[in-house]
Parts: C-alpha cells; structure tokens; sequence
C-alpha cells in the first residue's frame, strides 16, 4: 500500500501538464528514437564494409524507425519529425505559425543528440574502419554514416530538384494517408503506411542524394560530425 501511495505522489510530481512542453519532449524523444535507429543501420552498413548490411537494410531501418516514431509520438505532437511536414502544416493552416520555429529546434536538436549516440555506440567500428582518420571523403568516409552526400555526377541545380521532388512527394503521400476523404488506411495503421511510403521513396530516388527528406535528420547528424572532428568538410558539396 505505501509503494502504491509513494509511486501515485512520483507520477503526480513528474506529470508534465504543459500541452507545448509535452508536445516538444515527444518530438524529442520520437526524432530521438528515429535517427538511432536510421544511422545506426547506416553505420553498420558502412563500418562492416557491408558484411553485416546493405544498403537495402539501412532503408528499411530507417523507414521502420520512422513508423516506430510516429507511434511513440503522433498522439502528443503529431508526431511531425520533419520541419518541412511542420511547415507544410503551417502552411494548410493546420499547425500554428508560432510553433514552427520551436519544433524546428527540437527536431534538429534530437537528430543532433542522436547522432552523438550512435557516434558513441559504434565508435569502435568507426575508429577501426576508419583508421582513426575522420573523412567526408574517399575508400574509408565515416560521414555519411550520418550525413547524406550526393553523387560525384550530380550537379547542384540537380541535387535541389531531387531534394525538393522526394520531400515533396512524402509530404503529398502523408497528406494522401491521413485524409479521411480517401479511403482511408485502417485505424493504427497509419505509421504502417508512411513507412512503406518512406521506404518506397528511398529505394527509388537514394541514389542521387541519400534520400534525406528531413532537413532536421540531415543538418543535426551533419552539425554533429563538424562537432566531432570531421571538419567544414561536411558542410561542402563534395
């Protein structure tokens, strides 16, 4: 009875009843939880030479990780995880203005504190595979195990058009699977339907830039390795 009164008091304490503070620590926590994941599936790819991964699992990680999200978050905060879904709301008069740029934050502020958790989870892969030398380029790159990069072909008018089409087609296709005068995807099934959206779009349009469609997943992991030691490299079109 005394643990049962002393848990009751804790929960009572530590109950956030803030609505836009509850609505930030979920979208915290899910992009968190979405970008663990996605690099982590990127860095075992890369870090075993592609022994214990490929390219194909790395996509699937990250789009499972995107469906994991949105059920961690999406009763909260929506579960945006992406400021271009947060300003496409905005935009269609969904989401308050106000709150754009605070959302914005704490998305990149959770892929950054991610990428320094999967930086600390494989850093011995990533020294061993990397010799120790921390690079943006050649045989042994480690940074675009968290950091997308384009293609040695691509040019930069190329590069935005392939960004601008593959984020506007998944915030479309999201748009398409939440509105109820569709027919509508079966009720707790909607992360399902994203992550097959998500995954859909990275095996058909990643060659040309990675497929990041979140600039909060690209510039937190991207400002992380500058952090770590990869140098201004990671800010240059290379």
């Amino acid at each position: 009875m005394g643990t049962t009164s002393f848990l009751k008091r804790a929960q009572a304490l530590l109950r956030i009843r803030n609505q836009l503070v509850r609505e930030c620590l979920a979208e915290l926590l899910a992009v968190f939880v979405l970008i663990l994941i996605t690099l982590s599936g990127s860095a075992q790819m890369v870090t075993s030479s592609g022994t214990k991964g490929n390219i194909l699992t790395a996509y699937l990680a990250g789009a499972l990780a995107v469906m994991v999200a949105i059920y961690m978050a999406g009763g909260v905060s929506g579960a945006h995880l992406n400021p271009a879904f947060s300003l496409a709301m905005c935009l269609l008069e969904q989401f308050p203005w106000w709150k754009l740029p605070i959302f914005v934050a704490v998305q990149t502020s959770g892929a950054f504190i991610s990428a320094g958790a999967v930086y600390a989870l494989y850093y011995d892969a990533i020294q061993r595979y990397s010799n120790g030398t921390l690079t943006t380029s050649g045989p042994w790159e480690t940074a675009s195990i968290f950091a997308t990069y384009p293609a040695d072909y691509l040019s930069l008018s190329n590069g935005f058009l392939d960004q601008v089409m593959g984020t506007a087609l998944l915030i479309m296709g999201i748009l398409a699977i939440l509105d109820t005068r569709n027919k509508g995807v079966p009720k707790g099934l909607e992360p399902v339907a994203v992550a097959l959206l998500v995954f859909s779009i990275e095996v058909s349009m990643g060659s040309n830039c990675g497929c990041p469609m979140n600039p909060a997943r690209d510039f937190g992991p991207r400002l992380f390795t500058y952090v770590a030691g990869w140098g201004t490299e990671v800010f240059r079109w290379v």
